[in-house]
């Protein structure tokens, strides 16, 4: 009995592969932390969550928190990648990043948002693109 419990375990994961928007996201930040590494920024965390939403990555630029949003894409048919940050998750990415500074006890320190868009070709990545600065918070969240 102990093996038939293994075998429906074997055949319900079997030939599952990971969705490849989740399997191209994953493939995107990897690619996006490297770039940023190699422009002198300090990883700090990836994919935090709080209730408003998740922050692919954040990092420390100098004196400057940067919550960079990440978007992947196989090619660029008829948007550019960063055209998907709409007003909405504008809003949310603000949310959140402001649920990140609480964590932190609100610290007195600049912050950015940064968009990296991450391109690729059969499956590979063929171009990473770094916006800086990309938005500000969204009303009602900009502080005065």
């Amino acid at each position: 009995m102990g093996m038939n419990i293994f075998a429906k375990l074997k055949e319900s994961f079997a030939g599952k592969a990971e969705p490849e928007h989740l399997r191209r996201g994953k493939l995107g930040e990897r690619a996006a932390k490297q770039f940023l590494q190699g422009q002198g920024l300090k990883f700090l965390v990836a994919n935090f969550r709080s209730e408003h939403g998740e922050i692919d990555l954040v990092f420390q630029d100098a004196d400057c928190l940067v919550f960079a949003e990440v978007k992947t894409r196989s090619a660029e048919v008829w948007t550019r990648p960063a055209a998907a940050v709409n007003a909405r998750k504008k809003k949310l990415l603000s949310q959140t990043a402001l649920d990140y500074l609480r964590r932190l006890k609100n610290p007195e320190v600049k912050f950015r948002f940064d968009i990296v868009e991450v391109l690729l070709a059969d499956g590979v990545v063929s171009a990473v693109r770094h916006l800086p600065n990309t938005f500000s918070l969204s009303r009602p969240y900009r502080y005065a």
